[in-house]
């Protein structure tokens, strides 16, 4: 079986996925077309030798639908060769396309593969796509279905954190994002060539920890008073839901792309490419879906089994900062220490372009690994209807 290496991985800057943000008037086609052409540009790149293209969306319409991947390939002028395929696994999409990147290099069927997600927040609304799960009444109640805001609380509550520690991870994201750099960032330009996002535009280095205890509960509302009551049917130890996830402590919408190169060595030999990481292990798994942000941590030891590894035998750690409860789940569950987790900061800080969200967790990891000159890595993110995906990458 071919091993599956990681020649490049880069990102866009994280644009505030609101109106006012400033990729909101950037097509999400223009952000995956700009880091097509660096890619091919940076390692002179022959794209007939790109077998495929996977991209991961989460709300794949309007501005993102009907394959993104492929319009983008031929509107970035690639040749024709290059294929493409649009991916939803809710938040998780970007990451799995890399995971099944890496599996079709392995399985010896294709070659040279480029992978990643794209998500533009402020132009295409989350759930724009529909949907049984959230939109059917009959399918939510029997599924146990709950907003994603909802499920942080229950989870918080589950767990027993305080306030105080939810916004204190919240406060060391800013604060470690704020001081890392990022290799992987490609600015956004305009057709012209004029700079339009050269930073992470959601990250607040200003953050306190006064700030922070000053917001309300984001999801406290009258609305979500019929799903705390499915929530609590489903977990009955409860008596109530604590709502502690507020704004600050919860990752920002936000627009943004990522991509990876991911090839065998007979690939990485043609193009001239020295790999950066060899792609270990990756698992995908379901947990409970009304507990919907708490399938990192089983993920992640799926992918550790896979590769016959422990927890010990890994050096860094990227957890998706869905909410700050979601990672210190992870953390608890994982049993890792806290001097080894997302250590440029994490989604509550930079924002989360969900389709990009996994795909841009990699490429920090990367860069994390490169910058102290370590082993492995372990990237691992929780997604919409209780599932979790994760990848374990080694550095060549």
């Amino acid at each position: 079986m071919s091993e599956a290496y990681l020649y490049e991985a880069l990102r866009t800057p994280c644009g505030r996925g609101t109106p006012e943000g400033s990729l909101h008037s950037v097509k999400p086609i223009a952000l995956v077309t700009g880091l097509m052409r660096e890619l091919r540009e940076r390692h002179q790149l022959d794209t007939a030798l790109v077998d495929d293209v996977l991209l991961g969306c989460a709300t794949p319409v309007g501005d993102q639908g009907a394959d993104l991947a492929r319009i983008a390939a031929l509107a970035a002028g690639w040749d024709w060769k290059a294929a493409g395929v649009q991916l939803h696994r809710f938040g998780g999409g970007g990451l799995d396309a890399i995971n099944l990147a890496a599996q079709k290099v392995r399985s010896g069927w294709e070659d040279l593969v480029v992978a990643g997600g794209v998500e533009s927040m402020s132009r295409v609304a989350p759930g724009a796509d529909g949907g049984a799960w959230s939109l059917d009444p009959a399918t939510s109640l029997r599924t146990g279905y709950v907003p994603a805001g909802v499920s942080a609380d229950l989870l918080a509550t589950l767990d027993g954190y305080p306030r105080e520690q939810l916004d204190g991870w919240a406060l060391r994201s800013q604060q470690l994002a704020a001081a890392a750099s990022c290799a992987a960032l490609v600015p956004v330009r305009d057709q012209n060539g004029v700079l339009i996002l050269d930073h992470d535009e959601c990250l607040k280095p200003a953050t306190s920890i006064a700030a922070l205890a000053g917001l309300r509960p984001a999801f406290d509302t009258p609305e979500s008073a019929g799903f705390d009551s499915v929530a609590l049917a489903r977990h009955p130890q409860l008596r109530q839901i604590r709502h502690l996830h507020t704004s600050g402590n919860t990752a920002c919408a936000a627009d943004g792309a990522a991509l990876a190169l991911i090839g065998n060595a007979a690939a990485g030999a043609r193009l001239g490419i020295a790999p950066r990481a060899r792609i270990v292990a990756a698992a995908v798994t379901g947990s409970d879906p009304t507990l919907m942000l708490a399938g990192a941590a089983a993920a992640a030891r799926k992918a550790l089994r896979h590769a016959g590894l422990s927890v010990h035998q890994i050096d860094l750690f990227e957890i998706g900062e869905t909410c700050a409860a979601a990672v210190l789940r992870c953390v608890r569950e994982l049993e890792i220490a806290a001097d080894k987790v997302n250590l440029h900061g994490g989604a509550i800080a930079l924002g989360d372009p969900l389709g990009a969200g996994g795909a841009m967790l990699l490429a920090t990891l990367l860069d994390a690994l490169d910058h102290r000159r370590l082993r492995r890595g372990l990237a691992a993110l929780c997604t919409g209807a209780g599932m979790g995906v994760a990848t374990i990458i080694e550095r060549v």
